[in-house]
């Protein structure tokens, strides 16, 4: 097995000794590095607000799912790390704009800080659609 390495300018840079996902080749999974709501242009947070914190996080996963060769759609696992579990319900509407059923499976975890003093940081899993 080898591994392709996922670069986009749609997502924030790597701020760390990390890539923004990998590919295994043949082709057949992304495991996309955790994203903070970094705008990618300005490399900063997009707000202060919780919920437009959130929305970037998803915006910027997509990006990278794209850049793999798939969709939000194609994530089959996510793990959520947030500074605040009382954020909990904002995060599943949110999460409910960029996701339909049949949801990825998920685990939300409080954590005490993140980098960029971020509110919330999501990784995933993607499993990409069989080739016809």
């Amino acid at each position: 097995m080898s591994r392709t390495i996922i670069q986009t300018p749609e997502a924030p840079a790597a701020i760390g000794t990390y890539s923004q996902g990998v590919t295994t080749t043949p082709g057949t999974m992304t495991f996309i590095s955790g994203q903070i709501p970094l705008h990618p242009d300005t490399m900063t947070l997009v707000s202060d607000a919780f919920e437009e914190q959130a929305h970037r996080v998803f915006i910027n996963l997509r990006a990278i799912a794209e850049a793999a060769g798939g969709r939000l759609s194609d994530c089959t696992k996510l793990t959520i790390y947030l500074t605040d579990l009382g954020q909990f319900a904002k995060l599943n509407e949110v999460m409910a704009t960029y996701f339909v059923e049949p949801y990825p499976a998920r685990a939300a975890i409080e954590v005490s800080a993140l980098p960029k003093e971020a509110q919330i940081e999501v990784d995933a899993i993607m499993v990409h659609a069989a080739e016809a």
